[in-house]
């Protein structure tokens, strides 16, 4: 019996219980409803110093980079600010660096769900664009589903889920890739050498193994 996969949930804001936690929690919801094992690092879990390579990393750091090397899927979510990630969630990418060494260096070999939180759709797409590029640079693979949550349009009800039910569609749509992906990678039916990346709706997502 395949073991569960592990899927780790990664951004927010400082403010506890921010748009993006809840778009982020929403989908982690969903893959463990996939049967997924779930870790989150939101919000004031994010907050650590600045990276640089030559200083020692934080506890939150390590705890980071901990759950990243466990990790057989990520989810990230991040607040548009002025057309890109925030600052939190840049700085705490940055520290990925530390894993250049590890066994899967990087996000090599992980699916990754990217979500973005914007007042409109412009700068929420570009931030969109500016995520999945980061995670590119990071060897991971971007799902071809990616989700814009517009909050001049929409919200989330006290039971989690995103009151525009096309938007929540496309969330567990994104969870299930995830999920596959890694269990198709955790199997080994899928590697970097046969896990092709395609051109998708204008932008870089994984394709299945043949």
């Amino acid at each position: 019996m395949q073991r569960p996969v592990n899927v780790l949930g990664i951004g927010g804001s400082t403010r506890p219980g921010s748009t993006a936690e809840r778009a982020l929690r929403a989908t982690l919801a969903a893959a463990e409803r996939l049967g997924a094992t779930v870790t989150v690092i939101a919000g004031a879990d994010l907050m650590m110093p600045l990276y640089d390579q030559a200083e020692a990393v934080s506890p939150a750091a390590r705890r980071l980079l901990a759950a990243l090397a466990r990790a057989d899927g990520v989810v990230i979510a991040s607040p548009a600010y002025h057309g890109s990630t925030s600052g939190l969630l840049k700085n705490a990418l940055d520290h990925i660096e530390e894993l250049r060494t590890d066994e899967r260096p990087y996000l090599s070999g992980r699916a990754v769900g990217c979500v973005t939180v914007a007042q409109g759709w412009q700068s929420g797409v570009s931030t969109l664009g500016a995520l999945r590029t980061i995670v590119h640079a990071l060897r991971g693979w971007p799902t071809p589903m990616g989700v814009v949550v517009n909050t001049s349009a929409t919200g989330f009800t006290s039971d989690g889920r995103c009151a525009d039910p096309r938007l929540q569609e496309q969330m567990e749509t994104m969870a299930r890739q995830v999920v596959e992906f890694a269990r198709m990678y955790a199997g080994g039916d899928a590697t970097p050498d046969d896990a092709e990346p395609a051109v998708l709706g204008g932008l870089v997502g994984p394709r299945t193994a043949r």
